[in-house]
């Protein structure tokens, strides 16, 4: 069980979060029209998992503003914004603030990716939401680099993600 913190206080986590060199754990979230998708639905293509506890907090909406930036410049590559939010609030957020180049997904009904990729928080006024994590897979899912941020209120380590590609 991973630990990480809120304002300095443990929160644990349940799951396996992924490492770099092994394969990334099939999934199927919702999407922004309610619909499955499944993590194939990408084949292909490299993948930047933005794992994040919901879009309406600063530090949320400032790392999808920062990988929708650099998501146009990456060939191959699709952003994928994961969180626990209703797919409604992701799409009216990418909405309202002009982000096409990433997609937003939902783990609402599908509570099995949080599990899966380790980011499940247990305890603590979080619970229930995803952990802030970065997964970088590469066009056969093979985890590239995976960044579980220590302290939920800080930003991932953008360039660190975005160097592997």
């Amino acid at each position: 069980m991973s630990k990480v913190t809120l304002d300095g206080n443990p929160l644990e986590l349940s799951g396996h979060f992924p490492a770099a060199g092994e394969y990334a754990p099939p999934f199927t979230l919702t999407n922004s029209a309610l619909e499955e998708v499944k993590l194939e639905s990408w084949a292909g293509q490299r993948k930047i998992l933005n794992i994040i506890p919901s879009i309406d907090t600063s530090v949320c909406a400032t790392s999808t503003r920062k990988f929708n930036e650099q998501a146009s410049n990456l060939e191959n590559t699709v952003v994928l914004v994961v969180s626990a939010d209703l797919p409604f609030a992701a799409s009216r957020y990418c909405g309202a603030e002009g982000l096409k180049d990433v997609v937003t997904l939902s783990t609402f009904r599908n509570y099995s990716f949080q599990q899966d990729y380790g980011v499940a928080i247990q305890n603590g006024p979080l619970a229930g939401l995803c952990s802030r994590a970065v997964v970088v897979l590469d066009e056969n899912n093979r985890v590239l680099h995976s960044q579980l941020v220590p302290e939920i209120k800080d930003e991932p380590d953008y360039n660190a993600a975005l160097d592997v590609l």
